[in-house]
This record gives C-alpha cells, structure tokens and sequence, in this order.
C-alpha cells in the first residue's frame, strides 16, 4: 500500500477534528472561573481590574485531563506562577521604559514557564499563558498602586478557579464511584528537555524585539504566537499548530470586527467574554483553528475592557503580529530540529 505523502499528512492534520472527550465539563469550569470575578469587578465598577481576574482565571485552564488531588497540584503550582507573572508585569508597567524592558523579561518568563510545564508535565503545556499574561499586564501604563490590586484581584480569581476545578472533580467521584484517579508524572528540573527551554526564550526575545522595534503596538501577540508551534516537538506538528494559528486568527478577526463595531459595554460585554471562553474550551481540543475563532475575539475584548484602544489598531496589530510570532516559531524549530531522527513525517498537533 502507498503510503500516504507529508503534504496530504499535514492537509488531514489541519482539518481534523477530535472527539470532544469531555470538553463541555472544562468549558463550563472555565465559564464559571472567569464569570464570576469579571461580575464582582462590574458590580463594584472596577472593570479596569479585569484583566487582571482574567489571567488568574487561566488556572482553570490546566489539569484537565486530571481529577482530585492531581487536578489541585498542577492548577496550585500553574496559578501561583500565574499571578507572580501578573503582578511582575505591572510592576513592569510602572516604567517609561516598559516597551523594550518587557522582552527580556518575558524571556525569563518563557524559560521558567518551559521549565515547570516539562517538569511537572502541564497540561495544557508550555509557557504560553504566562507570557501573555506578563507581557499583556507589561504593556499597559502602571501605578505602583496597581501592583497590590494586580496581586490581589489574581490571587483570588486564581484561587477561585482552583476551588471550581476541585469542586468538579469532588462532582465526578460523586456521580461515577471508583473512577480511576490520574497521577501527575513529574520529572526533575535537571531532566526537563533544555532544547525546548531554548526555543520557547528564543521565539520570544526574538519576536518580541521584531515586533518592538517595527513600532507595532501589542507585541506580547507576537511573543505568544512564537511560542504556539514550539509546544510541539516534532516540525510537522508544529507546521500545523502555525498554520492553525494563522488560519484560526484571522477567521476570528472577523468575528471580532463585528463584536467591536457593535461596542458591547457593561454587563453585555462580560457574558460575551464569558461565552467566548467557554466556546474556546468547547472546540481547543478538537480543532486549534476552530478554537481560535473563539479566542481571538475573546483575547481582543480582554484587552478593550481593561485599556480601551480603536478597534482597526487591535485587529491591524493582531493579525502582522500573529504572522510575525508564527513565522518565528517555525523557523526555530526547524533550525533547532532534531536531525539525528527520521525524515519529517505528518503527526499530531500536540
């Protein structure tokens, strides 16, 4: 039998569409994480704060795949670093010199990241919610008074979406007695793949200096999508991780369009957050493209809630940067590509 060519491997990978294996129950523990914060902010009509409940609500993001104590381990250890990163971004922020001041940084941020991601097997993996948490914060126009309320306001949003992931494994135990219990597979630090580490602070500094230098006006877009291909090992998984971001961005761009010239506001604003986050849970799993469509307006809105900027200048700066952070992340990994193993062969995405 023929077997089948790179191209038509790599066609199939990028439309294929995975089971959804549960994806409803981390979609509404990903609602639920960020409703609830994002509510008590508008209540009180702090809203500028919302960025910040925003990253730490990430943390439910991580151990889906895990229940119980497991569940509780990885979300403790990725929401803590998730509100440290938070917090050193606005104290970034505070300078005149945060542009330039933010890529080295967010390279520390990427290499720790890595390092924690390989070290205790995150799932999802990599460094990618925190650098766009830090480089996100680190881009906005800070007070030192904004640290303490930076650090707050993640701390309890962080801690509230770790109690929502264990209150939903306490759930499962309840309705499905005696399932099995995942184990958290942990590597020591000294063990975790140092190439992988390189390419993740490579990708970054490098992106991020081309996007800072060029002018344009959120590189932490360009330093995130450097990161995407690289949570994949092998170069046909990470040409598909690239090529869905593109794709998946730039569909999603549209949808922004049409949320932004809408200019929802308030409470309508909030639950149009809400149901993009779920939404992108719904469909990550399944079809990274699809689930940027759902991401990138989402991402988009975060940012308009906490530093209001014209519509055109965030699509305009989305899309050059995503290009640039893609176009980065593959030509590193095919640089650093490990050329001691077989021929590039069409895999999974990761």
């Amino acid at each position: 039998m023929r077997r089948p060519s790179i191209a038509s491997g790599l066609a199939a990978e990028l439309v294929r569409v995975n089971p959804a294996a549960g994806a409803h129950r981390v979609a509404v523990r990903a609602a639920v994480s960020v409703a609830v914060p994002l509510l008590l902010l508008w209540s009180v009509d702090r809203v500028e704060w919302s960025i910040y409940a925003a990253f730490g609500a990430f943390t439910a993001l991580y151990g889906r795949t895990h229940v119980h104590l497991s569940r509780l381990q990885m979300q403790a250890a990725a929401g803590a670093l998730l509100v440290s990163v938070t917090v050193l971004g606005v104290v970034v922020g505070t300078s005149s010199h945060r542009a330039w001041l933010a890529v080295p940084v967010a390279g520390v941020v990427a290499a720790i990241g890595s390092l924690f991601s390989d070290a205790m097997d995150w799932h999802p993996p990599g460094p990618l919610f925190l650098v766009f948490a830090f480089a996100a914060c680190a881009s906005i126009p800070s007070h030192p008074v904004d640290v303490a309320v930076a650090a707050g306001v993640a701390l309890a949003s962080a801690a509230f979406a770790a109690l929502i992931g264990y209150a939903g494994s306490a759930w499962r135990s309840i309705r499905v007695p005696g399932a099995p219990r995942t184990t958290w597979r942990r590597t020591a630090f000294r063990d975790v793949a140092r190439r992988h580490l390189a390419r993740n602070v490579g990708g970054v500094v490098l992106a991020g200096s081309i996007s800072t230098a060029a002018g344009i006006g959120h590189p932490y877009w360009a330093m995130v999508s450097a990161v995407v291909p690289l949570a994949a090992t092998r170069p046909s998984a990470q040409v598909v991780r690239g090529v869905h971001r593109v794709i998946g961005t730039f569909v999603g761009l549209a949808a922004a369009a049409v949320l932004l010239a809408l200019d929802p506001g308030g409470l309508v604003l909030i639950l149009v957050v809400v149901a993009l986050q779920c939404a992108a849970e719904l469909l990550v799993g399944r079809n990274y493209a699809l689930a940027l469509v759902a991401i990138t307006p989402l991402a988009l809105l975060m940012v308009h809630l906490a530093a209001p900027t014209p519509a055109r200048v965030l699509l305009e700066d989305r899309g050059v940067e995503t290009v640039i952070g893609v176009a980065v992340g593959l030509a590193i990994g095919y640089l650093t590509r490990d050329r001691s193993g077989p021929a590039l062969r069409a895999s999974s995405a990761g």
